[in-house]
């Protein structure tokens, strides 16, 4: 773009409805479009079948403004200079996802966007992945990998992903002993741990996958997308808690390796495909885990798992898990005794129930209970929390049942606050006396 145009494109978008002060910056916005735009194009739609680049919208989780590449359906966005403006209600989650919203299937990214081009085009492809999902019927599972958050799920893991990078670093037969080390790591824990391997692959499968999609398309060459699955890799304990985030770091180098192999593995997938198989399969290497992830291979065992993992110093491994478990036993009780034993306010949630949470900040009371801290937002039919301090999100069967939160102070009204929340309730709820002696609830009128 020329220095002129530049000026006079600034000078029309200074006008625009956000303001001088706008926390969007429209022209930078466009940039961005036309960045996806030519990622996509240049994939021709080659990696999944059908093109990448869509309707997209940069959101502002502060104010609910948006920018757009392109019109609405119901007419609630107004275009000016070539981006398309508009305002989310306050109920609308702001994420980085796939959303449908004024009848259109949106990509959403929360702005604002990485200042590196590389990194911020991954981020786009991500979430565009995430908008064709459903056309690609690779729908998310529920899932909950909790289990992530304990000292074995937490060390094989980590033994599995440096072996990947040695995997992704090599060739030949050391590549082939490396891929084999990996997915011993990776069946160890499945059997160890019950129901690991659904809820493990139904995570892989779509933030994994979605963020291969990121790391594949951003390359600028191909050995690029391999070289930036080893930095994740190596980068990926500095990710903990693991229980929402693992998917992130283990995704990429299957999807890289699984592209060197030459197989046409992604039209074989689906919704709770097991990665790790599709790559033994793929480079003829055994996986020592068969049907559900609950049998294991006569062979399979932890004194060889051990043997295995001195080539990836896994005594580091096991020093430094050691010293978390300790530590996090400290979090797991403070976080109890906040949101469990003494009073809370109990909001159920409907199978309608909308949420927003940074993934990297998820830490696992037990199975079904996990803490989310950071700042999070439920949107469900009783009204929007926000939060701030911590939210514990109870499952049933793999499914979001309730959210929990210290119990208010002061209890009437619509509008609710409470040690780090806020909740606005919708006309026709009050809020009422829980089941136990200072908890409360919420309940249509």
């Amino acid at each position: 773009m020329g220095k002129l145009h530049s000026f006079f494109l600034s000078l029309a978008f200074s006008s625009l409805a956000f303001g001088q002060q706008a926390a969007i910056n429209p022209e930078f916005a466009q940039q961005y479009f036309q960045e996806m735009r030519a990622v996509s194009q240049k994939d021709g739609g080659r990696l999944w079948g059908v093109t990448l680049y869509g309707p997209m919208l940069f959101a502002d989780p502060g104010t609910h403004r948006v920018v757009a590449n392109q019109a609405d359906k119901e007419g609630r966005l107004h275009e000016q200079n070539g981006v398309f403006l508009g305002q989310l209600s306050p109920e609308m989650p702001i994420a980085n996802t796939g959303v449908d919203w004024a009848g259109v299937r949106w990509t959403m990214v929360m702005w604002p966007l990485p200042d590196n081009r590389r990194p911020r085009k991954q981020l786009m492809a991500h979430e565009s992945f995430h908008r064709i999902q459903p056309q690609l019927g690779l729908k998310p599972l529920e899932n909950s990998n909790n289990h992530l958050d304990g000292r074995i799920g937490r060390a094989w893991l980590q033994l599995e992903w440096r072996a990947l990078s040695k995997a992704l670093n090599t060739n030949g037969s050391a590549q082939r002993d490396a891929i084999s080390d990996a997915l011993y790591f990776r069946a160890l824990r499945r059997f160890l741990i019950p129901n690991a391997a659904i809820n493990e692959n139904r995570l892989e499968a779509n933030e994994g996958v979605a963020e291969y999609t990121g790391v594949k398309l951003s390359a600028r060459y191909p050995q690029e997308a391999a070289l930036v699955a080893s930095v994740i890799l190596w980068q990926g304990p500095n990710r903990s808690p693991f229980v929402r985030s693992f998917a992130y770091v283990s995704g990429p180098a299957y999807g890289v390796l699984l592209d060197e192999s030459g197989t046409p593995w992604r039209k074989r997938l689906t919704p709770d495909s097991d990665l790790g198989a599709l790559l033994a399969s793929a480079y003829h290497v055994a996986y020592p885990l068969a049907g559900n992830g609950t049998s294991p291979n006569p062979k399979l065992n932890e004194t060889e798992a051990a043997a295995r993992a001195q080539k990836y110093d896994g005594d580091e491994v096991v020093v430094h898990e050691k010293e978390r478990e300790a530590r996090q036993q400290k979090v797991i009780a403070e976080a109890r005794s906040r949101l469990i034993e003494h009073p809370v306010l109990v909001l159920p949630a409907s199978t309608n129930v909308n949420y927003s949470f940074d993934p990297d900040q998820v830490t696992a009371i037990n199975d079904d209970e996990s803490v989310f801290s950071g700042d999070v937002k439920v949107i469900d039919s009783w009204g929007v929390l926000s939060v701030t301090t911590g939210a514990l999100f109870v499952r049933e069967n793999g499914r979001i049942v309730r959210v929990q939160v210290p119990a208010p102070s002061h209890p009437a009204g619509s509008h609710i606050s409470g040690d780090g929340w806020q909740l606005e309730l919708k006309p026709g709820w009050d809020l009422v006396p829980g089941q136990r002696q200072g908890d409360w609830t919420v309940k249509q009128k």
